[in-house]
């Protein structure tokens, strides 16, 4: 499960986010291929962390093993065939998605379901942080065209994501404008609140019993989403990610220094309020502390054009507070 920090936290927080849909293409099926953009296109080739992956165009059965993906899919207009889901959201389910109930969840407890998922007969399969050893993924990449991380980050940008779907589903238009429209939402606030500007942030959790994780790399994905509001990684956290290495670091209990950030987004993972006793000076933390629930930090955490719009409205209150 993966936390908001690194990967083994991911792994705390269990497979971190994971929920998603079952496939249909865009469009109906009286709809006229003439207007179809996806259709006629040639094999798209998605280089990524293990190497090259040629796609048929407009995929049909689709297996989204993570939310990042699921999201883009669904945004995208696709249901997924099967999806990995995340034990640890509200019964509901993700909050900002709205499945299918034909689409097949998969349990990434143990490790990806390649059994199940060959069951599923898919023509395409994408994961990020979901598919990071090799073995696993030449196990999926004999099943169908599969699309792993497309780079050694952490967690993807989700814009990269979605251009990505746009040249798979051959509809780049679509993703254009999907990534314009968060974009602008985005960039909306931070025209509301100018004095976000320069201000700095932390993203963080306490995994109660184990350790804090914070993100400390401003490359990471998780991070877009506050850069674009005009504010900075904390210096500190980002110094010490530098140090050792970390993009996403663990710390003591004793470390409160380093959440010290104008604005901080927290998670309690796997506890309540009462656990923020654990943490020395946490109490006298100067900047605005936004304790937040765990679908909200995993909408910040792995984001996706869907996520960021719900995580923004459950944020707005504490930004406004910070600026």
């Amino acid at each position: 499960m993966r936390s908001i920090l690194n990967r083994h936290s991911m792994v705390v927080l269990t497979a971190l986010l994971i929920g998603a849909l079952g496939l249909s293409a865009c469009g109906t099926d009286d709809e006229d291929p003439a207007t179809d953009t996806r259709t006629g296109a040639d094999v798209v080739t998605v280089e990524h962390q293990f190497g090259t992956t040629e796609v048929e165009p407009a995929p049909e059965r689709i297996v989204t093993l993570d939310v990042q993906w699921t999201d883009v899919m669904l945004a995208m207009g696709v249901e997924p065939v099967g999806y990995a889901v995340d034990p640890n959201m509200p019964e509901s389910g993700v909050p900002w998605q709205d499945l299918p109930a034909s689409a097949e969840a998969l349990n990434m407890a143990d490790g990806v379901p390649v059994e199940q998922i060959a069951e599923l007969q898919p023509d395409l399969i994408v994961g990020t942080y979901s598919i990071t050893d090799e073995a696993v993924y030449d196990q999926l990449a004999q099943i169908a065209p599969t699309i792993a991380t497309l780079d050694a980050a952490q967690v993807e940008p989700w814009q990269d994501l979605v251009h990505t779907a746009g040249e798979v589903l051959a509809d780049p238009e679509a993703a254009d404008e999907l990534v314009a429209s968060v974009d602008e939402q985005v960039a909306a606030v931070a025209d509301d609140l100018p004095g976000l500007r320069n201000k700095t942030f932390a993203l963080a959790q306490y995994v109660v019993g184990d350790a804090i994780y914070i993100v400390a790399d401003e490359a990471d994905g998780s991070s877009v989403f506050f850069q674009q509001l005009g504010m900075t990684m904390y210096p500190p956290v980002r110094d010490h990610g530098e140090k050792t290495g970390q993009t996403r670091i663990n710390v003591s209990t004793e470390r409160s220094d380093l959440l010290r950030a104008d604005f901080l987004a927290f998670l309690i993972n796997g506890g309540d309020e009462a656990d923020l006793a654990d943490i020395a000076g946490f109490e006298q933390l100067p900047g605005t502390v936004a304790v937040l629930d765990y679908a909200t930090i995993v909408g910040l955490n792995t984001p996706s054009p869907l996520s960021i719009p719900y995580a923004l409205e459950q944020l707005l209150p504490y930004l406004e507070q910070a600026a």
